[in-house]
């Protein structure tokens, strides 16, 4: 098992716009591309209180280009993003990252 962990940070003031976003649009598309989210996250103490971070499980390099490929193409989500961000952009820098479990990681 591999993780993905993406760290958006948001235009000033947007962040509960991409909340609403995750919450009632971009994990029912998700789950229908069979895309595995691991547990999200907002900042409560750190430099930005205007992020997102969120963990993906995936079982290889291969399903995610797979998956997340079919995702970002999807035309359900291209017209749903571009609807949410009518009022303009709401995402301002995405900082990704694939780890991959120690042996001793709690997290397999």
């Amino acid at each position: 098992m591999i993780y993905e962990m993406r760290v958006y940070r948001c235009v000033p003031g947007r962040l509960p716009a991409l909340l609403k976003r995750f919450d009632t649009i971009t994990l029912k598309i998700w789950e229908k591309h069979g895309i595995k989210q691991a547990g999200f996250f907002t900042t409560l103490i750190g430099e930005s209180n205007q992020e997102l971070t969120y963990f993906l499980a995936w079982d290889s390099l291969a399903e995610r280009e797979k998956k997340w490929g079919a995702f970002a193409t999807d035309p359900e989500w291209l017209e749903a993003r571009a609807k949410t961000e009518a009022d303009g952009q709401i995402v301002a820098s995405i900082v990704n990252q694939i780890l991959a479990p120690t042996a001793f990681s709690a997290v397999k």
